[in-house]
């Protein structure tokens, strides 16, 4: 066992990242130390050292006051924040209904994504900035969204900095395919047994190759997108059930697998938000969901409840896997045998036909105290040009954030996807409202004079 291992973990008020790392650290009988807790609201990160404290571990969790505290001297950083609040998330995600533009996620691309990453990217700079300062060789692991605009403002403002973005989407893909190859062959086959060459920008990755053993999966799922095109496939019960706002029949991946020939990676939730507005607007047609911010903050109030009862006594927390691979990856990081995953990390050519430094997603391997970008080559045009555009667009969309250029990232706004069929009036009107709404969390930006 490897013991002393000090994590600081910022953002660890959370109720749900912070729950499921403490409990796959407590199923984990390999590694300890003490995970260093902070949160801009303190009293969250104290609830949450005396729930991981009554837990029979080998961790010690503290809450800390502030971000020096937290980091000062840590081996991993842990990062997965809020940029701001629920009530900004429901002006990012309904406001542009008013314009007949929805979204089923929003965030990381749409009107949404964007004006969350204005917010995200002074966030995740001081962030940097607090890693260089107090914790320069520490290991940083991000979940935060919008994934790459996070990962690539890291290494913006600290270039020495060794850190990566975690996404469990590619996971559902994997998923998908094991589903697949256990109807063929009568047998149980799990995700990891699924090989997938990945290519793309967060919540838009494809993948040109995918086996199992021996056998090409790519031919097999050709066959199972035409079959169920109409119909579409679900995983699981709640999957299907359509009160359920994650509900996802793979419809949009079938549709785009058959005109395009490379599978995409994500749920049909983030897929559309990439494309034109088509699939937002019949989403009973494509067989998924558009998730109210409503549902996000019922749930925020459900589980303040759940955890003031486990604060009481009255009930036990939940100590189970989450499936998510952040102790996977810090034993890998401590030697305790490699590992190859989908990680998001800037460019150094793992990705042909993209800039140089833009955040990517590909095949990583992790070794101790190492990782290595699997070389995955080059999507085929037009996937390419559309991951390309995308790509483009958050690394200007970094650079107007950074430099807080309120008319640049308009010009961005004005041009995405599900944006650019307003005219430039409507658009700049939905802008302002927007920024406006949540102009508490854009300090030093121009937001009254824009």
């Amino acid at each position: 066992m490897i013991d002393g291992i000090k994590i600081g973990y910022i953002g660890a008020g959370s109720m749900n990242w912070a729950w499921a790392v403490m409990g796959d650290l407590t199923l984990d009988n390999e590694i300890g130390g003490e995970v260093k807790l902070y949160d801009l609201d303190f009293a969250s990160a104290k609830a949450n050292e005396k729930i991981g404290n009554n837990l029979d571990s080998n961790w010690k969790y503290t809450a800390c006051p502030s971000l020096q505290e937290a980091l000062a001297g840590v081996d991993f950083v842990i990062i997965s924040i809020l940029p701001g609040t629920f009530d900004a998330m429901e002006s990012d995600v309904h406001a542009p209904e008013a314009y007949g533009i929805y979204q089923s996620v929003g965030d990381t691309v749409g009107p949404a994504g964007i004006v969350r990453t204005m917010r995200t990217v002074p966030m995740m700079a001081e962030i940097a900035e607090a890693i260089r300062d107090y914790c320069p060789g520490a290991w940083v692991i991000n979940y935060t969204n919008p994934m790459a605009a996070c990962v690539n403002t890291l290494y913006r403002v600290f270039p020495g900095v060794k850190a990566f973005g975690c996404c469990h989407e590619a996971f559902h893909i994997q998923a998908l395919l094991a589903k697949l190859m256990e109807t063929e062959i009568g047998e149980k086959v799990t995700k990891s047994e699924i090989n997938i060459n990945f290519l793309g920008v967060n919540h838009f990755v494809w993948a040109d190759k995918a086996s199992y053993k021996n056998t090409d999966l790519m031919p097999r799922f050709a066959d199972f997108a035409k079959k169920y095109a109409q119909s579409g496939y679900a995983l699981t019960a709640d999957d299907e059930d359509v009160t359920n706002h994650f509900r996802n029949l793979n419809k949009v991946c079938f549709d785009l697998f058959n005109q395009f020939g490379v599978i995409p990676v994500a749920g049909d939730r983030h897929l559309v938000e990439f494309m034109s507005p088509s699939y937002l607007k019949d989403v009973e047609q494509w067989g998924f969901a558009l998730t109210p911010v409503s549902w996000r903050k019922s749930n925020q109030k459900e589980l303040l409840e759940k955890r003031a009862r486990i604060l009481s006594g009255a009930e036990a927390f939940e100590v189970k896997n989450s499936g998510e691979e952040g102790t996977l990856l810090i034993k890998a990081l401590l030697g305790l045998g490699d590992m190859i995953t989908t990680l998001n990390l800037p460019n150094r050519g793992q990705m042909q036909g993209i800039d140089h430094g833009i955040v990517v997603e590909t095949n990583a391997i992790i070794h101790r105290d190492a990782v290595y970008p699997v070389c995955a080559g080059k999507l085929t045009e037009p996937v390419h040009a559309m991951v390309k555009k995308h790509a483009d667009a958050q690394a200007q969309l970094i650079d107007a954030c950074l430099n807080k250029d309120t008319s640049a990232v308009f010009e961005i706004f004005a041009r995405d996807n599900l944006v650019c069929d307003l005219d430039e009036k409507d658009a700049r009107e939905l802008f302002k409202r927007m920024i406006t709404n949540t102009k508490s969390y854009l300090k030093g930006w121009k937001v009254d004079e824009f």
